[in-house]
């Protein structure tokens, strides 16, 4: 078994790809993290526990695994200070173990995931299109709302999200909604999003879409 446990040259700019640690981001936050330190070969601290310390009959691959720990654990506990907003760091206790100190982290602010967890599937389920945005980025605007619940651990079917997609129409999109409730095949998101493009269109040139701004004004 080999253990690469060489110093990574981007470690330093990997930082920028993680947002910061604020208290209320756990989850994206301890995803991006634990993805960019396995993709720089430096997660081993974080997947196994400290090994046993070396003694006069230890063979080359208990110290190829030892130095390479003990060199991810530092590199390790480096990029998640790296990665925590100043308040919070100076309230956590001092890191000796990247993965106790992550497990810290997580005890300390996993409970605040459960109100923005509701706040979002509010914002999902009750979100409406008013023509402010394109239909497009309408659709894309509640896809990223379901990707930030799964960030949170909770899981929107797509089945449902192409649900709260449809339940955001104004009645100008009846006809559509009828038409989709006849099929016998269900449309996934992406396909329901290309053709409520396609029907924004219509609608468009039919001077529809002007109604539900007025409808709905700023």
């Amino acid at each position: 078994m080999t253990f690469n446990a060489s110093f990574p040259a981007h470690l330093s700019s990997s930082v920028s790809s993680v947002p910061l640690l604020t208290g209320i981001n756990l989850s994206e936050w301890k995803e991006k993290v634990e993805f960019t330190l396995g993709v720089l070969d430096l997660d081993l601290a974080l997947q196994i526990e400290e090994p046993a310390p070396l003694t006069e009959t230890s063979n080359d691959e208990q110290k190829a695994l030892h130095k390479a720990w003990e060199k991810s654990n530092r590199l390790s506990l480096m990029f998640l200070r790296m990665t925590i907003a100043s308040n919070i760091k100076t309230s956590l206790p001092k890191p000796v173990n990247a993965k106790d100190y992550l497990q810290v982290i997580e005890d300390r602010f996993k409970t605040a995931d459960k109100p923005l967890a509701g706040k979002l599937m509010a914002d999902l389920t009750t979100m409406k299109f008013d023509g402010t945005l394109s239909m497009h980025d309408h659709v894309i605007e509640m896809t990223n709302l379901a990707a930030k619940l799964k960030n949170l651990g909770m899981m929107v079917d797509d089945s449902f999200l192409v649900q709260f997609i449809l339940n955001s129409l104004p009645s100008q999109y009846g006809p559509f909604q009828i038409h989709y409730n006849a099929i016998k095949d269900k449309w996934t998101v992406n396909e329901l999003a290309n053709k409520l493009v396609q029907e924004e269109g219509r609608l468009n040139q039919q001077g529809i879409t002007q109604a539900i701004k007025e409808h709905h004004p700023k």
